[in-house]
């Protein structure tokens, strides 16, 4: 399966205490977060991989340009200099993928702690079901905050909602979604051409492409992860120190 990574790594980390540092460059265990991110992209062999850099953007720029500069000619950076949110930052690869037939597997750069292992194995899982677009979810105690994934009585997935969108019932729900995704992208900028922001956050929310999917019957999918650590974002220095207890 030919398969592109985009990496979202744009955003602020207002919660971080420092703005004048990119969230995805602060440190587990000696190294940016984006570091073990892009590292992972490589293993997977991806063709392409396209980081989506926006706030201190040049310094993302300039450490993955020198730490990866043996593989530099398969890293494109997108531009997203205004956060509109996750849809939004998808849309600006849109030149860099125009041309690429393959899957494309989106991750976050502030998710450090996702293995080898668990990518292989939902692009096992996104592939032998022959789904066209698919993601990771996992079941947290508390899910507040979080996405929630709605299915069927059959177990089908059928849809995401967000918590500030959720309604009580949907609230309870503890299957969550991790924010990674694998979606064909011959079918990715179509259905982000429809999406909108008349949502609680007044956002572009990329789990919106799972309703344009549901509406015209593609088929699509979501898989639990084993171990909840590795979906993990970190938007505190209080959960960053969290992470370095449960690295793998």
């Amino acid at each position: 399966m030919k398969l592109s990574t985009v990496i979202m790594a744009a955003g602020k980390g207002k919660r971080m205490k420092n703005p004048d540092r990119s969230k995805v460059m602060f440190e587990l265990r000696g190294k940016p977060m984006i570091e073990y991110v892009i590292e992972l992209s490589l293993r997977i062999d991806s063709e392409l991989i396209v980081p989506i850099v926006g706030h201190q953007k040049q310094s993302v720029i300039d450490f993955l340009s020198t730490r990866f500069a043996d593989n530099i000619d398969r890293i494109k950076f997108a531009h997203q200099d205004e956060q509109l949110g996750t849809g939004h930052a998808i849309m600006q690869t849109k030149e860099i993928l125009k041309d690429f037939d393959g899957n494309v597997l989106i991750l976050s750069g502030d998710v450090p702690l996702l293995r080898y292992e668990t990518v292989m194995e939902f692009i096992k899982y996104h592939s032998g079901n022959s789904f066209r677009a698919s993601l990771l979810s996992a079941i947290f105690d508390d899910p507040f905050g979080y996405g929630r994934i709605i299915r069927k009585d059959d177990g089908t997935f059928v849809d995401i909602v967000e918590e500030k969108d959720a309604d009580e019932t949907q609230k309870k729900i503890k299957e969550i979604n991790s924010g990674i995704y694998i979606v064909d992208n011959k079918i990715l900028f179509e259905a982000l051409t429809t999406i909108k922001t008349d949502n609680a956050q007044g956002e572009y929310y990329l789990t919106d492409i799972f309703k344009y999917f549901r509406d015209r019957s593609v088929k699509i999918g979501a898989v639990p992860v084993g171990n909840n650590a590795e979906i993990t974002g970190v938007n505190t220095i209080e959960q960053l120190t969290e992470l370095e207890k449960l690295i793998l």
